[in-house]
């Protein structure tokens, strides 16, 4: 990003562009696009507001009737959308109600139950699919929410994954014209009328930039959300309210919460472009992990040009083995890329790492690594307070030295939690059974491990992680989200050493962030050539260093077993 500034690209909400590209572009886009005018943001009803314009000016019949006719079309519309959530909304909870008094044994009513769970799914199943917007989004959520699901709730809602709505080439010509005042003509050399991926929210076309021949990917949200985004939220909102009043001991509408507060944020195109340039900018010198992300040309509220970038995806395990690239050393990379974004300082946290968003590919030019890992989407973004930090910090160092009292302490300054709710707490922050947790947390994970939590917390685990999950800040449910699926990505691979040498960089990074904050309280007594801060140092220092010199040994050793093909074993307490 040669002649780029962070500092000016920060400061703009609507639109902006990198100076390099600005000079390049100055005359083609300058002439033809006025970037002053920001696209309206999620209003739902712009084409009536134009109709209802038209009337007042023209005051003509015919303008009249243009407005009515618009205005009666969305309203049917939106009667349509609503009338199916809420038909599905009322049938789904009668089922529910009639299955759970169902009479019979033990196997009977739970045979009822999952039936009433598959039919209820498809029920909303077809209601995602038919209404589309943000409905698809929340779909793929439910599927990937296995720890609080039902299975057949959430392997009914896997197609979603794959199968996401794809906007016409005429409504993103429709809405570059009404975005920025051209057609994509004006704006590119070559753009390739079939996109190369569609997400809920947006899909992705190559194009060539006017003038430079540059290849770029041009990111467009479906145009379609702008209309429907309002009131499908307040239909989400209200599904899940409804849910909470019928069934108070199944309260999610945190769910609600946090979608109501990221979508905004994911749908700000002009936001993910200065998220990306702020990773970039933070990441520059992270010498320890090959991350690269993509440079960004200009974005706007609904537009975003980034520099074109092709990977395979990180469980393309065929890609990485027939080019000699070392499964551990990717796991690795990983673990330091988000454990950076977690305990660094003023790092930008990506909260949304699935395997859609990370891709992988090689590098013959570096010395230390043979790939690169490639992120992409950086719509959902958090930094996490200091303190926050600090606390997690100690929390994982507890874990992995399996000391309760500690775990207990640290997780009650984090996320609230008592000392009832940290058994289901410590499993879902580690993914495993916390029988485990207390013993060896970097132990391999068996088969059963998952059948094992349940029978441990007995028949009403749902009820208690729902409650759980709705009483911590949103800030660790984001944390706890990123853990979920980096840990996903990870045991994807497929890994030698399991998930030992992951953990032993999380501890470096704990280990790291306990030492600072330690530095920060000596220093705020005085001079360090205070002979009691000089003791505090020494001891400080020495902690840190026992801990690193184990951990360096310690990897050296998992080395040394990967080197002659060893498999995994556990590591020693810190």
């Amino acid at each position: 990003m040669k002649g780029f500034r962070a500092s000016t690209l920060l400061s703009q909400s609507s639109l902006w562009t990198c100076r390099a590209c600005l000079h390049k572009q100055k005359s083609n886009l300058a002439k033809h696009v006025n970037y002053a005018s920001a696209a309206t943001r999620f209003t739902g009803n712009t084409s009536r507001r134009k109709a209802t314009t038209l009337v007042a000016a023209s005051g003509t019949a015919g303008g009249a009737v243009a407005f009515f006719t618009d205005d009666v079309k969305y309203g049917y519309d939106a009667v349509e959308r609503s009338g199916r959530v809420l038909t599905a909304l009322g049938i789904s909870v009668n089922d529910y109600r009639i299955a759970l008094k169902e009479s019979g044994t033990e196997n009977e009513q739970a045979a009822a139950l999952k039936a009433c769970h598959k039919r209820c799914a498809e029920r909303v199943l077809r209601v995602c699919e038919q209404n589309g917007s943000i409905f698809i989004k929340l779909g793929q959520h439910l599927s990937s929410m296995n720890y609080l699901l039902p299975v057949e709730w959430t392997e009914t809602f896997i197609p979603l994954q794959d199968h996401c709505p794809v906007s016409s080439y005429e409504s993103v010509q429709e809405m570059f014209i009404k975005d920025t005042g051209y057609p994509i003509t004006n704006l590119f050399d070559q753009f390739d009328e079939q996109p190369i991926g569609s997400a809920s929210l947006a899909q992705v076309h190559i194009a060539t930039m006017k003038g430079t021949g540059q290849k770029v990917a041009v990111k467009v949200q479906h145009p379609a959300l702008e209309q429907w985004v309002p009131l499908d939220m307040a239909l989400t909102r209200f599904s899940f309210a409804t849910l909470k009043y019928v069934f108070p001991d199944y309260d999610l509408t945190w769910l609600s919460n946090e979608m109501e507060f990221s979508l905004p944020q994911e749908l700000d195109f002009a936001l993910e472009g200065q998220n990306a340039v702020r990773a970039k900018e933070y990441f520059k010198n992270f010498k320890d992990a090959p991350l690269v992300i993509p440079n960004v040309m200009w974005g706007m509220n609904r537009i975003l040009v980034m520099e074109y970038l092709a990977g395979h995806r990180l469980d393309d395990l065929e890609f990485i083995d027939s080019n000699k690239i070392d499964r551990d050393e990717v796991s690795a990379a990983l673990a330091r890329i988000f454990n950076e974004m977690i305990f660094g300082d003023g790092a930008p946290l990506h909260c949304d790492p699935h395997g859609g968003n990370l891709a992988i590919r090689t590098n013959s030019k570096s010395r230390r690594f043979n790939f690169d890992i490639i992120l992409y989407d950086h719509g959902l973004y958090r930094e996490i307070p200091k303190l926050i930090q600090r606390d997690y910090a100690k929390l994982w160092l507890a874990v992995i030295d399996a000391d309760e009292k500690n775990m207990r302490k640290y997780s009650r300054e984090v996320a609230g939690i008592t000392d009832e709710q940290f058994p289901l707490f410590a499993s879902a922050i580690t993914g495993r059974d916390y029988r485990v947790v207390t013993k060896s947390v970097v132990s391999v994970r068996s088969d059963h491990e998952k059948d094992e939590i349940s029978d441990a917390f007995g028949g009403d685990l749902l009820q208690q992680l729902v409650k759980l999950l709705g009483s911590v800040p949103s800030i660790i449910l984001l944390i706890l989200k990123t853990n979920d699926l980096t840990r996903s990505l990870d045991e994807n691979l497929h890994t030698r050493q399991g998930p030992m040498r992951t953990f032993m960089i999380l501890a470096r990074y704990c280990s790291r962030t306990v030492f600072e904050e330690q530095m920060e309280i000596i220093g705020q007594h005085g001079s360090m050539l205070w002979p009691r801060n000089l003791l505090r140092l020494v001891g400080a220092w020495g902690s840190y260093m026992r801990v690193e010199l184990k951990l360096s040994l310690y990897e050296s050793y998992l080395s040394l077993r990967r080197v002659l093909g060893f498999s995994a074993v556990v590591v020693p307490a810190l």
